[in-house]
């Protein structure tokens, strides 16, 4: 019997994780499905663990490249040549799909005939468990789309696996995955959505995307891997390819939108990264993107907020220092140390000087940040910590310096705090910001973490303190920037008379903004005994028990 649907799992040294994607593909609820695993010649237990697979269920084919090609392309492609389906997925050996991905993506085609369909993405952090949806006000309601032009918003949602592709239309167009490049999603999926001649967008979840984003180095995802220049310049290459299929096929018209994305989202990424790399990585990433960015839509820019275009312009002007700084506050509310004004045109800019140019007046202009209007709750301040001292037991000294740029306290000191909350209690540590100069406040607090009230159960988990200053009666709390590097504090702490032990680890956070990071992982019976009791009596069939009990003894 010819399958309705043939999903494709590429793999390459993933033995352990490729039985829960295969056992995913297995268990959905539409069963008449062809499964490929398709190795990208893997030198680890991969073969073996597939042809195991395969000897399970007789719907699952394996196919093995001769050679590795390094992506994700060859593998899919391979795959797609034997495919027996008319409907084609993919899904990545780290992933999975949820029970009924097939059946309602298949649905979707067969109530109306589309090119292809696509559903919500869950993101589920390997670390922790926890789970988002990937681009939820893209996939919030059912539609069909007539092409890309109806919410070019969609070059966002650019992964290739949360969509179910008409066979015919991908043989139609001779669409198949760029191979010899990474990034290959981002143009395939272009692609699709301009020759797409309709699409069909449903609610529901149809992937399962894991996570890692503080994987090691050598553990990361491709898109994770930033750190590394052939990364950068990969991105960059996958966008010029995306800009040219656009021209030819016609569809011009959307490369502002298109632009905005890569802004947005592509170079956003790379931005939050910029304070913690070295000056020679930061002068060939500017190389590597200046040129590009200097060719994009002036009203891409011009949808970005107020930081991430300052960001941009300080690396297009090649002031990388200055551009580390203004990345820090990306996404967290953290001001400029210094602004100037223009007495003249009456504006506010970023940094020392009056820029020198009307587009880089435009770009970093922030006077829309309203630095000295905003309610005092919510104004801008930067606090940074500029020393990090141990003293005995789990006590650190720290030296803080808080900017003011709009000059909202007035000369003296002020009242500020250090606030801390692992578990549902909050430790507050009171000090005093005093006056260095205009704008410019410096204070010293001693933060003992053993004083911390940690939960009876213990906690496991990482907090950042925040800063809060009071003034005239209404509170201001904004993050607290750590050096970008000081080696890590480690201390044993006896919470609770020594009956709850943790390990506290005090580090810089090690990506944007570089908060101050406190760990506490619980040691000794606090991991061993209470916190696994308390697991067990959390369960919600403890939890009703317990209900039920208390109200009989009523």
């Amino acid at each position: 019997m010819t399958p309705d649907v043939t999903v494709t799992v590429i793999v390459h040294n993933d033995a352990a994780r490729l039985p829960r994607a295969v056992a995913s593909v297995r268990r959905q609820t539409h069963a008449n499905i062809e499964i490929v695993i398709s190795d990208d010649h893997s030198t680890d237990e991969t073969p073996f663990v597939a042809r195991a697979l395969a000897a399970q269920d007789d719907r699952i084919r394996c196919l093995r490249l001769a050679r590795n090609s390094g992506g994700c392309s060859a593998p899919r492609n391979r795959a797609l040549e034997t495919a027996r389906a008319p409907y084609l997925m993919f899904l990545d050996s780290d992933d999975e799909l949820p029970a009924n991905a097939v059946e309602s993506l298949l649905a979707a085609h067969r109530e109306r005939e589309v090119d292809f369909t696509m559903g919500a993405v869950r993101r589920i952090r390997a670390d922790n468990g926890r789970r988002s949806t990937w681009m939820p006000h893209l996939v919030a309601e059912r539609r069909t789309l007539a092409g890309i032009e109806d919410d070019p918003r969609l070059f966002f949602e650019h992964l290739a696996t949360s969509k179910m592709y008409a066979r015919a239309f991908l043989d139609r167009h001779d669409l198949r995955f760029p191979e010899g490049i990474h990034y290959e999603d981002q143009l395939f999926t272009a692609q699709a959505y301009c020759l797409a001649k309709a699409f069909t967008i449903i609610p529901e979840p149809v992937y399962h995307w894991y996570t890692a984003p503080f994987a090691t180095a050598d553990s990361a995802s491709i898109s994770n891997q930033r750190h590394r220049l052939d990364n950068v310049r990969d991105r960059i290459h996958v966008q010029r390819l995306i800009d040219a299929f656009l021209t030819d096929s016609g569809h011009a018209a959307l490369r502002e939108d298109k632009d905005y994305k890569f802004l947005k989202h592509d170079f956003r990424l790379y931005a939050a990264d910029l304070p913690h790399r070295d000056e020679a990585w930061l002068r060939s990433f500017a190389e590597i993107t200046v040129p590009y960015v200097s060719q994009l839509a002036p009203g891409a820019f011009a949808r970005l907020p107020r930081p991430e275009r300052v960001v941009l312009q300080l690396v297009r002007e090649g002031r990388l220092a200055e551009a580390q700084l203004a990345a820090r506050g990306l996404g967290h509310g953290v001001a400029p140390r210094r602004v100037t004004a223009d007495p003249e045109g009456g504006g506010t800019y970023w940094g020392e000087r009056i820029p020198a140019t009307g587009w880089a007046r435009r770009e970093l202009e922030v006077t829309d940040l309203e630095l000295a209007a905003r309610p005092f709750p919510s104004a801008l301040f930067r606090h940074e910590t500029t020393e990090v001292t141990a003293e005995p037991g789990a006590c650190l000294h720290l030296r803080i310096r808080t900017y003011d740029p709009g000059l909202r306290l007035p000369v003296g000191p002020q009242r500020a705090a250090l606030l801390l909350t692992p578990g549902r209690r909050r430790l507050t540590v009171p000090f005093r910001l005093t006056p260095v100069r205009p704008g410019i406040f410096e204070g010293e607090v001693r933060l003992d973490l053993a004083t911390a009230p940690v939960p009876l159960h213990g906690f496991a988990g990482v907090r950042h303190p925040v800063l809060r200053i009071d003034h005239q009666g209404t509170a201001n709390a904004s993050v607290l920037l750590a050096p970008l590097s000081f080696p890590a504090l480690t201390t044993r702490v006896g919470y609770r008379s020594g009956t709850a032990p943790h390990v506290l680890t005090i580090e810089p956070e090690g990506h944007n903004p570089g908060r101050l990071q406190i760990r506490w992982r619980p040691a000794g019976v606090t991991a061993h005994v209470t916190r696994p009791l308390a697991r067990r009596l959390a369960r919600p069939t403890v939890r009703r028990a317990g209900r039920l009990l208390a109200g009989l003894l009523r």
